[in-house]
């Protein structure tokens, strides 16, 4: 067999890529490739049978029976000839072949006197191994067999093919997962670039409101106060939008004046319609004046479908109007619209103007503008009323797009005048820890009026240096700041200075999790910017008296179960019962597995909390838990998970708390 080392395919720089593209050489075993071993020397019946693959210099076995070895050299194979063809070579009786009769192998070796290779043939087209069964003693396949000798190396191909494509599929999820990584640093500095010039903005309008103005200045300031408020909103929505996705956006209920908001948002956008469009309100006289309902919300939804009208429409009219359909004692049904004589939508896009980042037309959005975003938050905000937001429009003659939505009434309360906040506290020392010069510029006027001293630092290094020198009250901890934030200075303070002065962080961040992760690191307070002065002032108060505000918590919804309980009485009992007593211990098993690193604990525990979650209806405890199972998918723990476990943990010792009581 000298000349064995010159056997090599025409085509063996191409077949040797092809066989490194499966990463199969050098691996471990498999149970896939040795069920397929085993199903070969069953089916030929005999007690050699082997999954081999050929690089350069040698034949090595990926699975393997009656062998024992793991690699020979290339030269001493029967396969190097196999690799040479397409089609299965078959050797009834090796020492009756010219080719093998001397070969080392049977005269000696393994002793081989029946041989049968399948090539394994990529898709392109490349043998890069062989399937083969063999024996000592000579024999021959049957047609059944040489089928199924076939068959099982396709079988084998496509094992490899399947696992390279889990392998893509891993890499672009890494890809993925680091996008996502991306896109969530970058919502929080956007949240912080954003909300701290807008801070700015609607600290100094109140400070500006509560000076001497005549009675359209202040008509003004009202105006600039309201719009900084909406844009607020907005900011909030398009920041945060994986509480969006995740169905975490919820309606804050409160009593509001309905027709003075439809007179705002008319007031407000009054100024933007072109002298040649007539824009209207048109309220129905029998409206309630007081109604329990989400006041910003419907602002922004009115905001965003007038604002499009009136984009839109260059002449004629655009009117908002809001009309009762029904009442009952304790709620009303109304209707609301926004109709306009604009450049209306064609008839093919009427199905699609509510998805996100998309207009009708790419010409709409050269000639107008836009993000393509505000018809579908209008849409996801209007389902948050139970509703479904509707459109009527012809090309060339304007749209119509409206909707209905159910307030409960609410009692009229005498109006009272605006109240400034109110310091009795005495003459506090603050220590502010800010970077931003607007915003420090803006909490040293609302300080100083509140009758507080105050000293400023540009960082958490500073922070400390003046702690460590001067007494104070109170500190105001900015959480984004250069050299040390706002948590490293935090837990310096508490650690190596053993000061338990009451810290409240102020942050623009206003993420998912952040007034957790801020108590957890010692803080004592949280106020989210652009803050109320009166907001910030029942902050310090409660700081100083070391009490901490609730953060909110999700309670069980028992609907289900109790429907269930009126046909299977002690169902209740025997549900919340369990609940109280495993859920805690699989909380703990959780945070354990997670500590642990162990993915495959953390998945199968989640598991089981799922369905607690689901069936107390905490949908968005189960999003947290969701979240948390995303990232053992991902095998990579980061700090958010930190804060989904602690909010995990602190609401249901919540939920199992209210459940005892009741």
């Amino acid at each position: 067999m000298n000349t064995a080392p010159t056997l090599v395919p025409h085509n063996e720089a191409q077949r040797l890529d092809a066989l490194k593209r499966y990463n199969i050489l050098d691996t471990l075993p498999d149970n896939a490739f040795d069920d397929a071993t085993a199903l070969v020397s069953y089916i030929c019946g005999v007690p050699i049978a082997y999954i081999s693959f050929i690089d350069e210099s040698r034949q090595w076995f990926k699975s393997e029976i009656g062998l024992s070895v793991s690699e020979v050299p290339r030269e001493i194979t029967f396969c190097r000839y196999t690799i040479m063809d397409s089609k299965l070579v078959e050797i009834p009786d090796t020492l009756l072949s010219e080719r093998f009769r001397n070969d080392p192998n049977v005269t000696g070796g393994f002793k081989i006197r029946f041989y049968a290779g399948v090539p394994l043939t990529t898709p392109d087209g490349y043998q890069i191994g062989v399937l083969c069964a063999a024996d000592h003693v000579p024999r021959e396949l049957n047609d059944s067999q040489r089928s199924a000798l076939k068959i099982v190396a396709r079988h084998v191909i496509n094992t490899l093919e399947l696992g390279t494509k889990n392998i893509e599929l891993g890499r672009q999820k890494k890809i993925a997962d680091r996008a996502v990584a991306a896109k969530e640093n970058f919502l929080a500095n956007m949240s912080h670039e954003i909300r701290t010039p807008l801070n700015a903005v609607i600290g100094f309008t109140e400070l500006l409101a509560g000076t001497k103005l005549d009675q359209q200045q202040r008509i003004y300031v009202q105006d600039v106060q309201t719009a900084g408020e909406n844009l607020l909103l907005i900011v909030n929505d398009i920041l945060d939008l994986s509480k969006i996705e995740s169905g975490g956006l919820a309606l804050d209920l409160q009593p509001f004046d309905l027709k003075k908001a439809l007179r705002h948002v008319y007031d407000l956008l009054k100024v933007k319609a072109a002298p040649e469009v007539e824009f209207n309100l048109y309220l129905d006289a029998e409206l309630p004046d007081t109604v329990c309902g989400d006041q910003g919300r419907l602002n922004q939804i009115l905001v965003n479908l007038a604002g499009n009208a009136l984009k839109f429409t260059t002449e004629g009219e655009v009117t908002i109007s809001v009309k009762k359909i029904s009442e009952t004692q304790d709620a009303c049904q109304l209707r609301f619209s926004v109709k306009d004589t604009g450049i209306g939508i064609p008839q093919e896009y009427l199905d699609t103007v509510f998805e996100r980042f998309t207009q009708a037309e790419e010409s709409t959005t050269r000639k107008f503008g836009g993000t393509g975003l505000g018809l579908n938050i209008v849409k996801q905000l209007v389902e948050l009323h139970d509703s479904q937001i509707q459109v009527k429009s012809r090309e060339g003659y304007g749209s119509e797009f409206y909707y209905t939505a159910s307030y409960k009434k609410a009692p009229v309360e005498e109006e009272q005048k605006e109240s400034r906040p109110v310091n009795d506290l005495g003459r506090l020392r603050i220590l502010l820890c800010e970077d931003n010069r607007l915003n420090q510029k803006l909490a040293q006027n609302v300080i100083e009026a509140f009758g507080f001293e105050i000293d400023i630092a540009e960082n958490g290094l500073e922070g400390v240096e003046l702690l460590s020198h001067k007494q104070y009250d109170l500190v105001l901890m900015d959480l984004q700041m250069p050299v040390q934030d706002g948590y490293q200075t935090t837990d310096y303070i508490r650690r190596k200075m053993d000061n338990s002065i009451p810290i409240i962080a102020m942050t623009a961040h206003s993420l998912a999790g952040e007034q957790d992760r801020c108590f957890k690191a010692g803080m004592d307070g949280y106020v989210p910017k652009p803050f109320k002065q009166d907001q910030l002032l029942q902050a310090i108060k409660a700081a100083l008296k070391k009490e901490r505000p609730n953060a909110h918590r999700p309670k069980a919804d028992l609907s289900q179960i109790e429907a269930t309980d009126r046909q299977k009485p002690g169902w209740k009992k025997e549900v919340t019962g369990q609940f109280i007593e495993k859920a805690p211990i699989e909380l703990k098993e959780l945070q354990g597995a997670v500590k642990r690193n162990d993915f495959t604990a953390v998945l199968h525990t989640a598991e089981q909390l799922q369905i607690w979650l689901h069936l107390f209806l905490l949908e968005g405890l189960s999003a947290d838990l969701r979240a948390v199972e995303g990232e053992a998918i991902a095998e990579k723990f980061t700090a958010e998970t930190a804060d989904h476990i602690d909010i995990l943990h602190c609401s249901i010792l919540e939920i199992i708390k209210d459940l005892k009581e009741h």
